[in-house]
């Protein structure tokens, strides 16, 4: 299924029933009196956050969305039908913001969290409303209220507690399909992940399980559009956790370090508060390490306060390790 995660849509709702202009006649009773009834109200537009969902492609083909209005009233006080709801399921994490003025009108992050995104018209009232001891007999009612129309902008963030973060080819995939059941491409050139991928994480009775999101490679200048790590960084927002994947094998480009400073600066440039969330550092490959790169990465982080952990996605070394660790920073 292909990933969507952001899209602009149209949305009305249905306008409400006219009143009725009605009078009772029946025989035997002269002058009955006005019984018109209420018209119906226009239907809403309604989100709804769907576990079952994680992509907003359905919302991609269908760009336009529009309630019933509200059925006119009718005589002897019978009221008009309301006009039916839409419900339009998004994932959960979806966020809708008001298009033309960027304002987030609902963060829908927890399945069944609905959100009326635009309201139905009131039904119009009917004649028999109007009656007064002056005015008995009322030939007029109210029209229905037109219903609301806007555009909206609908983002996906996934929900995660950990986010894997690292330059293209660092990794990443090899890490979360070996952790968990997700089984995404894989290969030895750049770019190989085009879309964010989770994954579940059962780590053991001893430790308690969590969701890992694997984001696509970042690169220098992704905070403006460079590569594909602009497209996916909202994504990171989410997670609990940052894991930085930073390769030390001996064919690894540029130096460690400086590697690890280019993702914190994007994220940095991206939204500044990411930098407040936990985070550690995982120095993968270390099948074909390169000592020196390992030895310079792993001063810098004690340096720094930073949990360290060499780890090699393909032997398997390390990785129990981080995984405990990864678990236990959750759960607090």
């Amino acid at each position: 299924m292909q990933f969507i995660d952001y899209v602009k849509i149209h949305v009305s709702s249905g306008h409400g029933g006219k009143g009725c202009v009605s009078f009772r006649r029946e025989k035997y009773i002269p002058r009955g009196g006005p019984d018109g009834g209420d018209g119906g109200r226009g239907g809403h537009v309604v989100f709804r956050a769907e576990g079952h969902l994680n992509t907003l492609l359905d919302l991609r083909y269908q760009r336009i969305y529009r309630a019933k209005n509200g059925r006119p009233g009718m005589g002897k006080k019978m009221h008009g039908a309301d006009g039916a709801d839409i419900l339009i399921p998004v994932p959960v994490g979806s966020m809708l913001k008001d298009t033309e003025t960027d304002e987030v009108l609902s963060d829908l992050d927890r399945e069944g969290m609905q959100y009326i995104a635009a309201l139905g018209g009131k039904g119009g009232q009917g004649n028999s409303h109007f009656a007064t001891p002056t005015r008995q007999a009322p030939r007029f009612a109210q029209s229905g209220l037109p219903g609301e129309e806007r555009d909206l902008t609908v983002e996906l963030k996934l929900l995660a507690d950990v986010g894997l973060i690292g330059l293209p080819n660092a990794g990443k995939s090899t890490l979360i399909s070996v952790i968990s059941a997700a089984r995404p491409k894989i290969a030895d050139y750049p770019f190989t992940t085009l879309v964010p991928n989770l994954g579940v994480v059962k780590a053991g009775e001893e430790w308690r399980s969590f969701v890992v999101a694997d984001i696509p490679g970042l690169i220098e200048g992704a905070h403006r559009g460079a590569g594909l790590g602009h497209q996916f960084l909202r994504h990171v927002e989410r997670t609990s956790l940052l894991l930085h994947l930073v390769d030390i094998s001996q064919a690894a480009e540029g130096d460690p370090v400086e590697n690890l400073k280019t993702l914190n600066r994007e994220l940095k440039l991206y939204n500044p508060g990411l930098l407040k969330k936990p985070q550690a550092v995982a120095g993968t490959k270390t099948d074909v390490v390169d000592k020196e790169k390992l030895d310079r990465l792993k001063e810098y982080c004690k340096t720094n306060g930073i949990d360290f952990y060499p780890i090699s996605g393909v032997t398997g070394d390390g990785v129990k390790n981080l995984v405990g660790y990864l678990s236990k920073k959750v759960a607090k």
